[in-house]
């Protein structure tokens, strides 16, 4: 018997919900034999009919939504059956009557533990936060089975395009979490498309004034970059066609967000920006040929223009760790601007644009494993060594994981990939426990080296250890990757553990002479005290002296009328987990809800500001795209409130501007005229810096609001010799 929609749905809507469904059955690219038609059927009208009571916020049956993230697993990722049954089932657990078990008797144990993956956590007795502990379950996915983490980046994909219908405090929660750990897991997915659409959405919801603005320059110069790009590619295709190298051209947009971020690290206008548009040639060729081919077509490339050889990057010699290659060069045009250049053939355009599913396409059996393959190891050993706390597992993911790479060698010539920043001692650590704990120095290019050094792509690294060397705390300090932290962790503990006899008989010493019991409740009082969670600790530190006899009275035989420990337990039973709930809030001068504006972005009046509310302590008050802002909302989204700015006049705000100039006589009172007597502004600093013909100047100043602040740039700007002023960008999130 042919299945039917449920009757609560209007005769309109089965219309659209079955052309949604014959457009996901023709997005579907793997096998579609008559087994697997049914089996996706038997699903959607499942899924349908489960359903069949919820509507979206945006008043639409909701059903839309999973068809959606089902459409963008097939088509956008390329991933078959079992993908779209499960994104078409992703919400039944979690928002229907359905249990796991029942996705079990119909759909086969494969599509539920896929299914429960994708489910989140309601409550977690403990938990510090849940939108952590999901974050957590979503990566530990990739431990079995890396459909979950395909699935969830569909949902937020779609999530994300249908974001405006949300209220603003939940639109700026969901963005953050998406730039802080879903954006950055697409693109170690390799999925290239998805991961520049989710930061785009992202920017547009935690920065809607830079994200219109970059558009509409956008749109203004399309045209003609188009027509110079074309102009641009007629001579290079007549070179290939006279060479016999089959490839074609096409011109891409980078997206809203990284033209940002370029702008941003090279502090540059939009004008004097290269690279918001980019020529792209992929050639048709067999696996076997295609490097020499890519290069082919590089050579006759720059037979027609001339290369800027310090920007070619060699990813098809190197790919990087989520299996995209490809040659990027940036050549000069016949119009004096320079146009940034990638080459790769069909294979590496469709791993860099569909990543993982793409990857395991074209990968043989007796190939050697890829930095793909690598890196997913890496992140099951990170998972199973997650331990129990969820922000510092999603943390330490990010940091490991997420990061930029370089690439540095052994003395025996093997290459180790490591994160961005990375030093000697994550190079040590990462290579073996034991190096790591007993290093005292490296040769680094052969020559000799502290541990604290950074290393850069191409470095030969020796590391030098001594029996008698052991892991220290301060070695924290300079080191950039959890694997290593992590290992650094347990070789102090390990270190600490050697202590323990002589600690027990030091500590039973001292409670002898203060005619006290030497039992563990006592230890444990003083433990408490010096805010120790480990026995190992405590008795280390009371063998080496840190803990002394004067510490040891001082908290259990304290002077008459001290109640410092009992305040101190006192405060920890009080304080709880206990929620301040603040649904809104303004920001104002009245003292109507006690605020920080924090000092990493320097929020004014006028811009877009976030605030979070935390038990005892004063609303935070962030720039919306403040990076540390973004971390917070990914952790505690619930703390959000919704803020807006309602300053008095009176009332004035310290922001940072970068100034550029030339170095000539009289530019310090020209700029000082302007901010004391033309706009009376109270300066709170000023840094100058000469560097040949330029100096450099950072002002802190006293400004009201975002219009003042736009004024005096653009004043600044008109100064004669003055090059270029900017606000200075946001602190990086710790």
């Amino acid at each position: 018997m042919t299945p039917v929609l449920p009757d609560i749905y209007s005769p309109e809507e089965k219309e659209e919900i079955e052309r949604r469904h014959r457009e996901l059955i023709d997005a579907w690219q793997t096998r579609k034999e008559t087994q697997d038609l049914e089996a996706v059927e038997k699903a959607f009208y499942f899924a349908c009919e489960a359903h069949k009571d919820q509507r979206r916020r945006s008043g639409e049956p909701y059903i839309y939504h999973p068809i959606a993230v089902a459409h963008i697993a097939a088509h956008d990722i390329g991933l078959g059956r079992t993908s779209i049954i499960c994104a078409l089932l992703h919400d039944v657990v979690e928002d229907t009557q359905y249990t796991l078990d029942d996705i079990t008797e119909m759909f086969g144990e494969k599509v539920s533990r896929v299914v429960d993956g994708l489910t989140k956590f309601d409550k977690m007795e403990g938990a510090e936060s849940m939108q952590a502990e999901n974050f957590k379950k979503i990566i530990s996915s990739l431990s079995y089975d890396v459909r979950v983490v395909l699935i969830k980046l569909s949902d937020r994909l779609h999530n994300m395009r249908t974001l405006d219908s949300m209220p603003k405090h939940k639109q700026l929660k969901i963005a953050s979490e998406t730039s802080y750990i879903y954006a950055p897991l697409a693109y170690r997915l390799g999925l290239h498309a998805i991961k520049i659409e989710l930061e785009d959405l992202a920017l547009k919801y935690t920065n809607p004034t830079i994200y219109e603005n970059i558009r509409k320059r956008k749109d203004e110069v399309r045209e003609q970059r188009l027509h110079e790009l074309h102009d641009f590619i007629t001579p290079v295709m007549a070179e290939l066609e006279k060479a016999g190298i089959k490839a074609r051209a096409e011109i891409k947009e980078r997206s809203v967000n990284s033209v940002w971020k370029r702008m941003m690290d090279k502090e540059l206008p939009f004008e004097e920006l290269y690279g918001s548009f980019i020529v792209r040639f992929i050639a048709d060729c067999p696996k076997e040929t295609e490097r020499l081919e890519c290069w082919k077509v590089y050579a006759l490339l720059t037979n027609c223009y001339r290369p800027n050889t310090a920007k070619l990057k060699d990813w098809i010699s190197l790919p990087k760790s989520n299996g995209y290659e490809s040659l990027h060069a940036v050549v000069m045009g016949k119009t004096g601007n320079w146009v940034e250049v990638q080459i790769r053939s069909q294979r590496m355009e469709e791993i860099a644009e569909k990543g993982f599913a793409a990857y395991w396409k074209y990968k043989t059996d007796d190939e050697t494993e890829s930095g793909f393959d690598e890196w997913l190891k890496k992140a099951q050993d990170l998972i199973g060594n997650g331990g129990d706390n969820a922000i510092e597992f999603v943390d330490n993911f990010k940091l490991d994981l997420f990061a930029d790479e370089i690439f540095v060698f052994t003395p025996k010539g093997k290459m180790i990939p490591l994160p961005k920043g990375s030093t000697v001692l994550d190079f040590a650590y990462n290579i073996h426990s034991e190096i790591g704990d007993h290093s005292i120095a490296a040769n680094v290019n052969s020559q000799l080296d502290q541990l604290d050094r950074v290393l850069r792509t191409g470095d030969r690294v020796e590391v030098i250890t001594s029996e008698s060397q052991h892991p220290q705390e301060k070695w924290f300090e300079f080191l950039a990757t959890a694997t290593a932290k992590s290992r650094l962790k347990s070789g102090i503990k390990e270190y600490r553990r050697t202590f323990r006899e002589a600690g027990e008989k030091k500590y039973e010493e001292i409670m002898r002479k203060l005619d006290l019991e030497a039992s563990k409740a006592n230890r444990n009082v003083v433990m408490a005290n010096e805010k120790l969670t480990s026995s190992v600790d405590f008795y280390y530190l009371v063998a080496t002296g840190k803990i002394d006899e004067r510490i040891i009275r001082e908290v259990l035989k304290p002077q008459s009328g001290s109640n410092s420990f009992v305040r101190y337990i006192t405060f920890g039973l009080l304080g709880g987990n206990s929620k301040t709930k603040v649904e809104e809030a303004s920001i104002s001068s009245s003292g109507e809800f006690d605020f920080n504006v924090s000092s990493c972005c320097n929020p004014i009046p006028g811009d877009d500001v976030i605030a979070f509310s935390f038990p005892s302590e004063p609303l935070q008050i962030h720039r919306s795209d403040c990076p540390r802002a973004i971390q917070l909302s990914a952790r505690h989204g619930n703390n959000i409130v919704k803020a807006k700015w309602q300053p008095k006049s009176e009332i004035a705000f310290l922001s940072e501007l970068k100034i550029t100039a030339l170095d000539t006589a009289g530019l310090l009172n020209r700029m000082t005229n302007l901010l004391s007597n033309e706009m009376k502004l109270n300066m709170h600093s000023l840094h100058m810096e000469s560097k040949k013909d330029l100096v450099e100047a950072t002002l802190s100043i006293y400004v009201h609001n975002t219009k003042e602040l736009d004024d005096l740039i653009t004043k600044l700007n008109r100064l004669k010799d003055v090059q270029k002023v900017i606000r200075k960008t946001t602190a990086e999130g710790k």
